[in-house]
């Protein structure tokens, strides 16, 4: 059965779309909100994350978080939120018949929260915990040195939690001119996926986010270009793994390049097919964990690989990562492993889409994101027209002239051998 999405934008400028899943026993509930950290100042960077926290604390009608979550629970549906560098989503997932009573939730959360200055306290303390929990897990604190060596100080490689500090100094007054700034009804998507008629999802929409008022919304900073002179950043702990990435700069969110990309990334690091899984982990034996991921961002995105691997193997398995994507640029990718990687990369984008949490949250990000939503079956067709010139096209785009970032957690660190390793790279003219 195709699936099919209505739109409609209110009078106020917000945008709903929804996505009829008739057969299902769930809606999907999504409000997303165009800002995340790459909007931020610096004095205030992970102010967008605190705000997601904050929504949860209480509003008029619901004055503290118990309410909030009895709301939704009550009905056996779950409901959180998340925040990226480019935007902030507060969802929910609720039996079909609870569908309005969830939106009005969201709405209720997203108009009218509190943020009670006792709240406020509390919850600092809350997200400076969470900031904390990330830094002791190295395999996802690799990931944010990664972010500062591939974008270096800028908003883009910011932190999207921001850091203790900062949090530390965070108060009421920057909460409201946030919020009055980027949580207008223009910036915003309502996206609702599920067993539900559009016609209802827009009347809802008319009587709960009716009241917000549109504004004038910036847009975010542009990305300085050139990777950072500070491209190797390591930290040591006295842990029995090294935790490594390698980052290069990708492409934007809506690059020509970014069908060619995908099939790419998948035929490279995804899954026990892959290139660096039968390379590093089969053949080599160098890493129990490997593999390789790509963002896109407006205008900019980036290209990782991350590894977990025994200290003494660090810098013999970071070259054999950047030989492969070498072979990428200077070999031809065969027919056979490019329709695996085809067929891959389209069954998986197919399987990532049923549930109605995951169309309510693909067709929410696209419209606010691109103003609109790519076609499945387009989407599907595009993959699997994906040629081995394309591949290589992409492969030199990526590997070929742009320089390589790096970040270590772990034990032993050589910097020196690393640096040699990184300094091999051919850099295009």
């Amino acid at each position: 059965m195709a699936i099919t999405w209505e739109i409609d934008t209110l009078k106020n400028g917000l945008r709903v779309v929804t996505t009829p899943v008739t057969t299902a026993q769930s809606v999907s509930v999504n409000v997303f909100v165009g800002v995340g950290s790459r909007f931020e100042q610096r004095r205030v960077n992970g102010i967008s994350h605190y705000i997601e926290h904050m929504l949860f604390k209480g509003t008029t009608k619901r004055p503290d978080a118990i309410q909030i979550a009895e709301a939704i629970e009550g009905s056996g549906g779950v409901l959180n939120a998340y925040t990226g560098k480019e935007a902030t989503c507060y969802w929910n997932h609720v039996p079909f018949d609870a569908a309005q009573r969830a939106t009005e939730v969201l709405a209720d959360m997203v108009l009218d929260s509190l943020f009670a200055p006792d709240e406020i306290e509390k919850e600092r303390l809350v997200v400076q915990q969470e900031i904390k929990r990330s830094h002791d897990q190295p395999g996802a604190w690799v990931g944010e040195l990664l972010s500062r060596a591939v974008y270096g100080d800028q908003p883009i490689g910011w932190s999207i939690a921001g850091g203790p500090e900062i949090i530390d100094s965070i108060q009421r007054p920057d909460f409201v001119e946030h919020l009055d700034h980027w949580y207008r009804s223009n910036n915003m998507v309502l996206s609702v996926a599920g067993n539900v008629q559009h016609a209802e999802v827009v009347r809802w929409a008319e009587e709960l986010f009716g009241a917000a008022t549109p504004g004038q919304i910036g847009s975010a900073s542009e990305a300085v270009p050139e990777i950072p002179e500070e491209r190797l950043i390591l930290e040591s702990r006295p842990i029995a793994q090294s935790n490594l990435a390698i980052g290069l700069r990708g492409i934007g969110r809506d690059d020509p390049d970014r069908f060619a990309l995908t099939v790419l990334t998948n035929l490279l690091g995804r899954g026990m097919s892959s290139r660096l899984f039968k390379e590093v982990r089969e053949r080599r034996g160098l890493a129990y964990s490997v593999g390789a991921s790509a963002s896109r961002y407006d205008g900019v995105g980036s290209f990782a690989i991350s590894a977990g691997v025994s200290p003494e193997n660090a810098v013999e398995a970071t070259r054999v990562i950047l030989g492969e994507l070498d072979r990428l640029v200077d070999e031809p990718v065969g027919e056979d492993e490019l329709k695996k990687a085809r067929d891959y990369t389209t069954g998986s984008f197919r399987l990532g889409l049923e549930s109605t949490g995951s169309l309510g949250q693909r067709h929410g990000d696209s419209l606010l994101a691109l103003g609109r939503i790519e076609p499945i079956e387009e989407v599907a067709a595009a993959y699997q027209a994906i040629e081995p010139a394309d591949v290589e096209r992409v492969a030199r785009r990526l590997f070929a002239t742009h320089e390589v970032a790096m970040a270590i957690v772990g034990p032993e660190i050589d910097r020196s051998a690393l640096e040699a390793v990184l300094d091999e790279r051919r850099v295009a003219a």
